[in-house]
């Protein structure tokens, strides 16, 4: 077994590896750029080795850098986590070469499913399903609006060395090929130094179902069951679970063997994914087909480790160290089920717009994760886990991916795992910057999600205008109305004990007016009952003025409140949203409407930069006249092009902004007469 072994990755995957070596007994040597100096993965390892400023192209990206960091520290192997340098057959060899373990895949296996093109021919040699498309060399646009006519729409272009939802582009129409096609190859190019693009037929009412391989090098190859993860938003997953809600037993023994048999005719070990695209609209389930392989841990791995109780990190250091896996087929198992969200740095109520910045408050609701040995050590506290690599204080930067961190939870059942993410999201809190808390939990709420009638479709089909928080019941209303009026209550009671300078102590007002969403409340707090609007509530907290949230039991039923102080009252988030809610004594409620109401500003004439990022290209000149929902310009961001459209039509008065410069969040890059 290995003694020390280098990490070349960063945030909640170094972190990940770190543990497992850590229990194993291996040392470990993380790698940082300047942005990770204070990184909580910097501060775990046994050694760290800078290697350079932020951007990834000039640190993490340089296999030169890893190599000498692993000289330096004599480490033996390198796990590459996942993204960077992973997937690069170049870095595999260069390992090699200096006589450094590749904690993976071998390098012909990376070089046949790396490259998109020719993993579906390979996958349709092997005898796999693949999607119907065109897997050549596209020359141009034209070219590739040709391709897309005889395919039929809708179409899926993708950067052939492309992954995590980056270089992906749906198309209905030729016009959207047109928009499409040459960004895609850009986004290729940016993040995996390759735009080659090939094109296949979009997947209609598709689900995204992948197969957990892991294999030695020995020959003996198994599947470690299935996840789903259709829920995507930009081709990016936001919510995994395992097992599958559609996929039968017969189902997967199937998806599992071709999975294996492909694996098995590239000559794989170590872990891995077959992403397969299934058709809902299949009601037998056997219409399922190849999209590609991921050689490498995926960021979804805790849910199979949850549900089989096997340590993928574990299995691939011993495979890597040249050990036969100690498992046969017949020993995986499904035991209960884990359901995982990626809580990512971003407003889902500013349409998903990236956010960067400090974290000023960070406080998951469970530690993060340890692995004890034991096999319900995967699963976390009480079956609640968290990976993260972040911490309060910290930056979430604009040179990285923007996952905070990842929820896992564990149950006996689907709906068990479910209602510990509502409640551990609940308990999550983030300050700072713009996060997905809300939407993740306003998913695990959605009758349709409960239902498991899924489809890479969801987002889109269920939020067509965007998020404003999770639809929120009469039930819970008259709860927070509750609430609302308890803590008003003991505010107004500690201003009286505070103030003893009154002649004649004033007793805190029992009768209440609130409001939500304009529906009024009224709320009658006695010595032993909270009565809203002539019905008790049972209600029992603790709280204390400046408290950030509460833990209060209402009718029976346990809830976690955030709690913010307004003029009026209150701002309290709770089950995927965010309230405002009007509280004042009852006697003089009926003053506050007369007070003045501020109108927003029009901005509609001007393009607003909506996120800190680059601007990518500028399409229109001062004189140009614009119709409303037009291109105007393209901001890269975290790694995403990011398409600015015209509000309203117009001529463009004056720009602001060139191609190429580095814009801040609100600067204006033109105004329209």
């Amino acid at each position: 077994m290995f003694k020390k072994i280098l990490i070349a990755n960063r945030g909640e995957i170094a972190c990940r590896v770190i543990k497992t070596a850590r229990r194993m007994g291996i040392q470990t040597v993380a790698v940082y750029s300047d942005a990770d100096a204070m990184a909580p993965f910097v501060q775990m390892a046994d050694e760290a080795v800078h290697i350079g400023p932020p951007p990834a192209s000039e640190s993490y990206l340089i296999a030169e850098k890893i190599i000498a960091a692993c000289k330096q520290t004599g480490a033996e192997a390198v796990h590459p986590g996942y993204g960077f340098l992973s997937e690069r057959t170049s870095f595999a060899e260069a390992l090699a070469k200096e006589g450094i373990e590749f904690i993976g895949p071998p390098v012909n296996a990376i070089a046949a499913m790396g490259d998109k093109i020719e993993s579906k021919k390979l996958a349709k040699e092997a005898g796999v399903n693949v999607v119907p498309g065109f897997v050549g060399e596209i020359r141009d646009t034209e070219h590739a609006v040709e391709i897309s006519n005889d395919i039929g729409y809708p179409v899926m272009m993708k950067a052939s060395a492309g992954g995590g939802g980056k270089g992906m582009r749906l198309a209905y129409s030729e016009q959207d090929v047109r928009e499409g096609f040459e960004a895609t190859k850009r986004e290729g190019l940016n993040s995996f130094g390759d735009d080659r693009v090939f094109i296949e037929k979009f997947i209609l009412n598709p689900r995204h179902i992948e197969i957990q391989i892991l294999g030695d090098k020995h020959g003996n190859i198994l599947y470690l069951n299935e996840r789903e993860c259709s829920i995507q938003r930009r081709h990016q997953k936001v919510v995994e679970e395992a097992p599958s809600p559609f996929v039968t037993p017969k189902m997967r023994k199937a998806m599992g063997e071709q999975c294996v048999a492909l694996s098995k005719a590239v000559g794989y070990y170590s872990a891995g994914t077959v992403e397969l695209i299934v058709s809902g609209a299949d009601p037998t389930g056997e219409s399922f087909y190849f999209l590609e392989m991921n050689t490498r841990l995926q960021v979804e791995h805790p849910v199979t480790e949850a549900i089989t109780g096997v340590d993928l990190v574990e299995q691939m250091i011993r495979v890597a160290a040249g050990q036969k896996l100690e498992m046969t087929q017949d020993d995986v198992k499904i035991d209960g089920w884990a359901i995982e969200n990626r809580v990512y740095a971003e407003d889902p109520y500013r349409g998903f717009l990236p956010s960067t910045g400090r974290l000023v408050r960070y406080n998951p609701p469970v530690e993060g994760w340890t692995d004890d040995g034991a096999e319900n050590g995967r699963r976390g506290v009480d079956g609640i886990r968290v990976d993260d690599g972040v911490y309060e204080g910290g930056q979430v930067s604009m040179f990285y991916d923007p996952m905070i961190a990842k929820l896992v939870t564990w149950g006996e059942t689907r709906d068990e795992a479910a209602d510990k993410q509502i409640a551990a999201l609940d308990a999550f809190e983030i300050e700072g910057l713009g996060h997905n808390i809300d939407f993740v939990s306003a998913i695990m709420q959605h009758p349709r999600f409960r239902s498991g009638e899924l489809t890479t479709g969801f987002i889109a089909e269920e939020y067509p205008e965007g998020f404003q928080g999770a639809p929120a019941s009469d039930e819970l209303k008259t709860r927070l109305a509750a609430v609302a009026a308890f803590v008003a209550t003991a505010r107004s009671d500690r201003s009286r004990r505070v103030d003893g300078q009154l002649a004649t102590p004033l007793d805190p007002p029992s009768e209440w007016t609130v409001s939500i969403d304009k529906k009024p409340y009224e709320v009658v707090i006695g010595e032993e009952t909270v009565v809203v609007n002539g019905t008790e509530v049972e209600l029992a907290l603790e709280y204390t003025p400046g408290d950030r949230f509460i833990d209060a039991e209402v009718d029976g039923e346990d809830m976690t409140i955030k709690i913010e102080p307004t003029r009026l009252g209150f701002k309290m988030t709770t089950r995927g949203a965010i309230h405002q809610i009007g509280c004042l004594p009852t006697r003089v409620a009926s003053l506050s409407q007369h007070m003045i109401e501020k109108i927003p500003p029009d901005l509609s004439k001007y393009l607003i930069c909506p996120m800190p990022g680059l601007l990518v290209s500028l399409n229109v000149a001062e004189g140009d006249k614009v119709e409303s929902g037009q291109p105007l310009a393209v901001i890269e961001a975290m790694k995403m092009e990011n398409i600015l459209r015209a509000e309203k039509s117009g001529v463009v008065k004056s720009v602001n902004a060139k191609a190429g410069d580095s814009l801040a969040v609100d600067a204006v890059i033109l105004e329209l007469e």
